[in-house]
């Protein structure tokens, strides 16, 4: 077993992922546990932003690692609570630490939904564990994690959501790079690809799943520099946004529908969201970090917010050819609860 995150997984974990075992190798021999406050942004734009915490000294000759903010507030209490994932390729299962009644914090490979968008793999906790001294079943809360890698193994990210307690509840994410990145000085960059991840909700329980097409572009000419650092624009889309319940069915119709009636408005389809362009998003280590949004039409015409969020990603190799990252958006007009979370990992390349 190695620790998170892995080697590129195997056919059987991830058929998109090709290539031998690269397994993880934090800058400091492996002992950097994402404790870090997150706070230190290298030769980044100081432009105020704090990245998740991670690797401390990130350079663009650097693996990078982030993973969630933890909080011990509200409905967020939980956020970051995931420790020590890893990954075994030879019995394809995940190890989460930290998180309460998920068995023996082994996570199998999903049985009903093994696999999301043709790229990511899904893994679940088991339902019981057996209490050793009484044999009795004690019944497990329901918790789900997505694993996906890039084709070379350098890029990877894994979300591990709860869905069981009456705010968010216990979960993580984490990203990483494991090799460099050359960026360009001039010139601009296109990346697609596919993105899958869970909805949990404040105020009710349950999990979902969700897949999305993602588009990210990069300005290298402009925004010009700023206070030393990259001025890169960074813009992204993400489209053909589809929902599933934890059995695989296809629900988006019937959200969307609850979502007009409840609110009087007519989507059609689930809106898109894209990333808010501006200066600052980037810098010279290739991590980016920005806000994305989503709009719906309402009765007069006027446009209105559906979604409110933030993405989080790092750009990885010579030429600049992939980004791997995380989006979490929520919403408040869904009537299933006071809110709804959506966080979903993605791998593009050009």
């Amino acid at each position: 077993m190695t620790k998170f995150l892995v080697a590129a997984a195997t056919a059987l974990a991830l058929s998109a992922c090709s290539g031998g075992s690269n397994p993880f190798a934090s800058e400091s021999g492996g002992t950097d546990t994402g404790t870090d406050t997150g706070t230190d942004t290298g030769s980044g734009i100081d432009s105020g932003r704090t990245l998740p915490p991670g690797t401390a000294s990130p350079g663009a000759d650097t693996t990078i690692f982030r993973s969630e903010p933890t909080s011990t507030e509200g409905a967020y209490y939980g956020n970051g609570y995931a420790t020590d994932i890893s990954y075994d390729a030879k019995k394809d299962t995940f190890t989460v630490d930290n998180l309460a009644f998920d068995g023996d914090n082994e996570y199998s490979r999903g049985t009903k939904v093994s696999s999301l968008a043709g790229k990511y793999a899904v893994y679940e906790a088991d339902e019981h564990f057996t209490d050793p001294e009484s044999s009795k079943p004690v019944t497990q809360f329901k918790h789900r994690a997505i694993y996906g890698a890039s084709r070379d193994g350098n890029a990877k990210f894994a979300i591990v959501r709860t869905g069981a307690y009456v705010g968010y509840g216990f979960g993580g994410f984490v990203y990483q790079r494991e090799n460099t990145v050359t960026l360009p000085s001039t010139g601009q960059a296109i990346y697609s690809g596919v993105m899958a991840g869970l909805r949990d909700f404040n105020g009710a329980g349950g999990l979902e799943y969700t897949t999305a097409d993602i588009e990210v572009a990069i300005d290298f000419d402009d925004f010009n520099e700023d206070t030393g650092g990259r001025g890169d624009a960074v813009k992204g889309s993400i489209t053909n946004r589809r929902i599933f319940d934890t059995d695989g069915a296809d629900i988006t119709d019937d959200v969307i529908k609850r979502i007009e009636v409840e609110n009087d408005i007519t989507l059609r389809r689930y809106p898109t969201a894209t990333f808010r362009v501006g200066p600052g998003v980037m810098d010279d280590n290739g991590e980016i970090l920005g806000e994305v949004q989503s709009y719906y039409t309402d009765s007069t015409g006027a446009s209105q917010v559906f979604e409110d969020g933030k993405y989080y990603a790092v750009v990885s190799g010579k030429k600049a050819g992939k980004i791997v990252g995380v989006v979490v958006l929520e919403n408040s007009i869904d009537p299933v609860a006071d809110s709804v979370r959506e966080t979903s990992g993605f791998i593009v390349y050009r």
